[in-house]
């Protein structure tokens, strides 16, 4: 995920926000669902520091820690509908082809009995900088550089480390060879084509098996003496923010490697504000854990602690979930919006993967309502803000009739501004679109309604404890947040079991009633198979906070049916 940042001089750090947006939650939670595809594995989380970090590359692209615990494993399949219980078999079953079947281990029988808690796999960052050289030619499908990939794996016993290594069973029966690199003994066997796999014993307790010779050449380095993973910035200070007892799994991205990787993508290159992004943070982490109703995924982002770039810690949300009722189907809320806009321009600005453009969304404010954009609204939102939807249903004819609002909501600490602009705005819904300004009163506070020519309600406006507007869209609402409802969002049970508590204070939280949203509203695709997936889940929530000037924090919960005890995988 992308911290939106934006340059400084060197002579003074210009702080900024990170509030929770619908792009960042979107992101986060797609990324943190798309990481549980690729990894479908886990692991119990040392309170230290991830499993091999003292021996791997300092630049490896990706790393993922996974629990060699079979009652975890059996857990996560108890989830969901039994659609998505045949999906992540099937992914089980293929990662256990990927990794074990297809060079003649099994598990069970000859590694279950010495593994430790858990194993980590990484994959190491390709020569990015070195000029691809041409295919062979006689063979133009095969890749320049082979992806390098090592798996370490704890040995229980240390005193039985060079035992097993002696005894260690070559992929697909192939024969070993020993050979030394740097002192450290290797074996290794040549396999068809240019396979070689190499397996060492590093630390004493730590065995390393790799299909590329320079994957372990590169590891040995790290062992006598070269940077580690353990030493990238920040790397020691973050991991501990996201430990949890027993995790499912824990992953790593290099940020800065990637942004080099999709620099010279000749598919799809990324915008050059992405790429700043990018190399601009220095890594993005997360925890996946299994509860009795569902997954946790606790995550950490965080910039170069030697950059020149900083977090501002504005962790005041907390109070939209209390102003809006029980039945609300999405919040998502911030904290100050003017300096998110100011984020999400050094972000969006010719990049063509924004979800809207920035000139766009001025251009049409300014074309629809005569408003600027930053001098006529933005300079008063400077508060705590919401989006919401909020359900109406209705009786017609026998039948229910199911209607929801837009509701947007800020505090502002300039109400006067705040409603000479609004007032600005219902001139031009008057004058310009023919609309009907009634005002009206809901629960002894003033509302201003928009109505259309032919007498149906648009929108309505109005003040919450002096401080907080409200604009809602679409069906009327005024009645369920005036007065403040007896039953909130905050107080419903679904919200309280399903948006973390931690972190806070936060600057922001996501919450949506999957169950009930899918089934009235068609969502944006952004995941394969994704209605089996809507179907087995119930709920989505998350809270986040700037950790501190370089690092930002998240927790996001997915509430998950539950399918029973599925059948034993062949």
């Amino acid at each position: 995920m992308v911290l939106p940042v934006v340059s400084v001089s060197m002579k003074k750090k210009k702080k900024l926000s990170l509030p929770l947006t619908l792009s960042c939650a979107g992101l986060l939670i797609t990324g943190g669902i798309a990481a549980y595809w690729l990894l479908t594995q886990g692991r119990p989380l040392s309170r230290d520091l991830p499993l091999g970090t003292k021996i791997i590359p300092q630049d490896a692209l990706f790393t993922v820690s996974l629990t060699t615990d079979t009652g975890q494993w059996q857990k996560l399949r108890e989830f969901g509908t039994k659609e998505t219980q045949k999906e992540v078999d099937k992914n089980l079953l293929q990662w256990r082809e990927r990794l074990l079947s297809s060079n003649g281990y099994d598990f069970q029988k000859d590694i279950q009995p010495w593994v430790g808690e858990e194993v980590t796999i990484a994959i190491l960052a390709p020569g990015v900088d070195q000029p691809v050289s041409k295919p062979v030619a006689n063979n133009p499908s095969k890749p320049a550089d082979d992806q390098e990939i090592i798996m370490v794996l704890p040995i229980k016993k240390p005193e039985a480390a060079q035992e097993i290594l002696a005894n260690l069973k070559a992929p697909k029966q192939r024969s070993w060879s020993d050979r030394i690199y740097q002192g450290v003994k290797i074996k290794e066997t040549q396999g068809e084509g240019t396979d070689k796999f190499s397996a060492t014993v590093l630390l004493g307790n730590l065995l390393l098996i790799t299909d590329n010779s320079q994957a372990i050449e590169k590891a040995i380095d790290v062992y006598k003496g070269k940077q580690s993973l353990a030493q990238t910035p920040g790397f020691a200070d973050n991991f501990p923010k996201i430990a949890a007892y027993k995790p499912l799994a824990q992953f790593y991205v290099n940020l800065p490697t990637a942004a080099k990787i999709a620099s010279i993508s000749p598919k799809r290159p990324l915008p050059a504000q992405v790429l700043a992004q990018l190399k601009n943070n220095q890594g993005l982490a997360g925890t996946f854990s299994l509860e009795s109703e569902g997954i946790r995924l606790k995550s950490v982002s965080w910039l170069n602690p030697n950059g020149q770039r900083v977090l501002a810690v504005e962790n005041k949300a907390g109070e939209m979930q209390n102003r809006l009722p029980g039945d609300t189907l999405i919040m998502l809320s911030g904290v100050n919006l003017q300096r998110f806009w100011g984020d999400y321009i050094s972000t969006s600005q010719g990049n063509p993967l924004s979800p809207i453009p920035p000139e766009a969304l001025r251009n049409g404010v300014k074309n629809y309502t005569n408003l600027d954009l930053e001098r006529d609204l933005l300079t008063w939102m400077n508060g705590e803000f919401s989006l919401s939807v909020v359900p109406v249903k209705a009786t017609q004819g026998g039948e229910e009739d199911f209607r929801a609002a837009f509701v947007f909501m800020s505090k502002t600490n300039n109400r006067s501004k705040a409603e000479a602009t609004l007032k600005q705005l219902d001139e031009v819904m008057k004058n310009q679109y023919q609309f009907q300004i009634q005002e009206t009163k809901v629960g002894g506070s003033p509302v201003v309604n928009w109505v259309g020519p032919f007498g149906n309600l648009a929108a309505s406006r109005g003040w919450m404890d002096g401080d907080t507007v409200f604009l809602a869209l679409g069906a009327p609402v005024s009645e369920k947040i005036l007065p403040k409802p007896n039953n909130t969002l905050a107080g419903g049970e679904s919200f309280k079991s399903t948006v973390p508590r931690r972190p806070s204070p936060s600057n922001g939280q996501f919450f949506i009633d999957v169950e009930t949203t899918a089934k009235n509203f068609p969502l944006p695709s952004l995941l394969p198979n994704q209605e089996a997936w809507l179907s087995a889940t119930r709920s989505i929530g998350m809270s986040g906070a700037v950790s501190d000037e370089r690092s930002n924090v998240y927790d996001i919960f997915f509430s998950l049916k539950k399918a029973g005890n599925p059948e034993p995988l062949p």
